[in-house]
């Protein structure tokens, strides 16, 4: 059996077959580079034993994952995507009718999954310029607060609030709410903006660093997430670890993605460079883009949306007329900018 790599320099954009619709689908914020050739290597040598169960209760991906954070493995709870961890996390610490405070517009999973667990929604306006407004956030937690999160960077305006501002936040919230850091973007931070997850953890024992293998990483069809924390915390969290829940090709994707992080590394500044070159150009065309630190950009302001959908371009809309698409493919960002061309 002979196994097909993808040329890694040739980005995965288009869904379906040549007549397929959209032309370019950028509504998810997904890496659009195939997996690398090794990790597409490790993966089929264990695709060969897809006939065996993986690992009842995950152990080796948890020890895999801490070896590289240099944690404790009881101190990660792994699981199907972020998405999958976050869920765990809501129904193992909240309770139904607890308010779970979050900046609006966020990540989408998190209202759908805040309704699935019986959890009120407190959403938080972002401020005028696209951040998470840390103080308004503060105010918005009260006695029924469950549960709070922050994106950082932000899902979906790509700002990251300020190390010194996160830090404040953190101390004021209290010590019985949990508060999950989504860093699914975290990669893609310049050095100047990243903080050390470890050092949080050591002052704020209700934190949890929830990441993901989907965007940086490009292995979002593999359904890998994890987060980590405090091991009383974590402990809360996998008392609802799905049995069988974690594949074994996860196992090797992550171990081979590991071996190959400067190759991922120069792929992701392939990927924030070409973010920077759209960016510049669509504010030149008088789209107030903020700065982003993801493998996306926001395009605020109405009409954008529309403009995109007619160029066959599927983005993420939103109710004014604002869109977040995702950023590398050179075809798509070429196309995303003749068609929002005519908004001058």
């Amino acid at each position: 059996m002979s196994l097909h790599l993808v040329d890694e320099t040739t980005p995965s954009r288009r869904r379906g077959g040549p007549s397929a619709q959209p032309r370019f689908d950028l509504t998810l914020s997904e890496n659009p580079f195939p997996p690398l050739p090794s990790v597409l290597r490790a993966v089929h040598s264990v695709l060969a034993q897809a006939n065996r169960y993986p690992e009842f209760l995950p152990r080796r991906l948890p020890k895999l994952i801490a070896q590289h954070h240099g944690v404790h493995p009881d101190q990660v709870v792994v699981g199907s995507g972020a998405t999958g961890v976050a869920m765990q996390i809501i129904q193992s610490l909240t309770t139904p009718g607890a308010g779970m405070v979050y900046a609006a517009p966020t990540f989408d999973g998190y209202p759908i999954l805040a309704e699935m667990a019986g959890v009120e929604m407190v959403p938080v306006p972002l401020d005028s310029a696209g951040n998470q407004d840390l103080r308004t956030m503060t105010k918005a937690i009260d006695k029924w607060t469950g549960l709070v999160v922050v994106c950082r960077p932000h899902n979906p305006t790509g700002t990251v609030v300020s190390a010194a501002a996160l830090r404040t936040f953190l101390s004021s919230v209290p010590a019985r709410v949990p508060v999950i850091l989504d860093e699914a973007y975290v990669e893609f931070l310049g050095a100047a903006d990243y903080i050390d997850p470890l050092a949080l953890l050591s002052k704020h024992p209700n934190l949890l660093v929830l990441r993901t293998f989907s965007k940086a990483y490009g292995l979002a069809g593999l359904r890998i997430g994890y987060a980590f924390g405090r091991p009383e915390m974590m402990a809360r969290v996998r008392k609802l670890q799905l049995p069988f829940g974690v594949s074994s090709a996860a196992v090797a994707a992550v171990s081979a993605s590991y071996a190959a992080e400067p190759e991922l590394a120069v792929r992701t500044m392939r990927i924030t460079a070409a973010r920077e070159t759209l960016r510049n150009a669509l504010r030149r065309l008088g789209i107030a883009v903020p700065l982003s630190q993801a493998n996306f950009l926001y395009l605020p302001g109405p009409g954008v949306a529309t403009a995109l959908r007619r160029a066959g371009i599927a983005a993420k809309a939103y109710p004014d007329g604002s869109a977040r698409i995702s950023v590398g493919d050179p075809d798509a960002d070429h196309a995303v900018l003749t068609a929002l061309e005519t908004l001058r």
